[in-house]
């Protein structure tokens, strides 16, 4: 099998340990920057060129396409899933997952618990978006934020009225999100991939610290989660799409809340403290993927 991963950064851990994983696995992999492709939109067979070369013959693609460069990225991809190669993660679920606010609606209406999230556009509105989410202290959340960055934990009304009306006058969009007091700065990520959760850790905020991120200074450990958070992530993943998911979950007294579902996790932290070989299982589970489809293939011609 021959492996495109669309990555701008090859020395990534990330991308480092699915290459790895991939060589030891007998495929061949090619790690491929997207801002470095360029695609003819008019051309009668969907093809990506790269470096004087047309790249028309992977048999699977891996997204791995930061924040920064959804759009392009995307894009990219979606000319792959054109030509015909399987996509990990499909683009039009990327995307979906990269909407902070698409998101929260598609799970809001497939029932998944969620913390109780405000948005709005009228700056008559701010009082009763605060009152909405259970007053203070509460999360103000950029709709643009990633990796914890954008985001604000107002201790009281006058702070979160203070930091609505500044993001309003630079005409930035945000949501404002209930804050679930009993995590206690804890989340945890379930790792899933296909119609399993493979990991699972929970990360913990540092001392006086609301976010969980690893980077900022947060720890993890391996956890066992309850039957109702495996469920919860399972099927967040499957609302957006995405075969490849890290569900952030936080545990409250009315049941797994979904914070977050990232389609292009990272596997240090998970692979490091669940000491689980995260990154064979996404080639294996490719594997399966791409054998179904070769099959379905060619009892169509049949």
């Amino acid at each position: 099998m021959k492996l495109c991963i669309l990555s701008r950064g090859p020395k990534l851990y990330s991308t480092a340990r699915l290459v790895e994983e991939a060589k030891l696995a007998g495929h061949e992999v090619e790690v491929i920057d997207p801002t470095r492709c360029f695609m003819n939109i008019a051309s009668g067979k969907p093809i990506v060129h790269y470096k004087k070369r047309d790249l028309d013959s992977f048999d699977a693609v891996i997204p791995r396409i930061g924040a920064s460069i959804t759009f392009y990225g995307t894009a990219v991809l979606r000319q792959f899933e054109m030509s015909g190669a399987y996509a990990v993660n499909e683009s039009v679920a990327i995307s979906r997952s990269r909407d902070k606010l698409r998101s929260l609606q598609i799970m809001s209406k497939h029932g998944l618990g969620m913390p109780i999230t405000g948005f709005a556009h009228s700056t008559r509105m701010t009082n009763d978006l605060i009152k909405m989410v259970g007053g203070a202290p509460c999360i103000i959340k950029m709709l643009e934020g990633t990796q914890g960055k954008g985001v604000v934990l107002a201790e009281s009304n006058k702070a979160a009225e203070g930091v609505i009306d500044m993001l309003r006058g630079l005409n930035a969009h945000f949501l404002v999100q209930e804050f679930i007091k009993e995590a206690g700065g804890a989340d945890i990520r379930c790792f899933v991939v296909g119609d399993k959760v493979i990991a699972s850790m929970m990360r913990q905020g540092a001392e006086g610290e609301y976010r969980s991120n690893l980077h900022l200074g947060g720890s993890a450990k391996a956890i066992t989660i309850t039957p109702a958070e495996r469920a919860a992530a399972m099927k967040a993943a499957k609302v957006m799409g995405l075969n490849v998911a890290g569900v952030d979950i936080l545990r409250s007294k009315r049941g797994p809340l979904i914070m977050e579902v990232n389609s292009s996790p990272g596997l240090e932290g998970i692979e490091k403290y669940t000491e689980k070989n995260v990154a064979s299982s996404i080639i294996k589970y490719i594997e399966k993927a791409v054998a179904e489809k070769k099959t379905n293939k060619t009892k169509g011609k049949g």
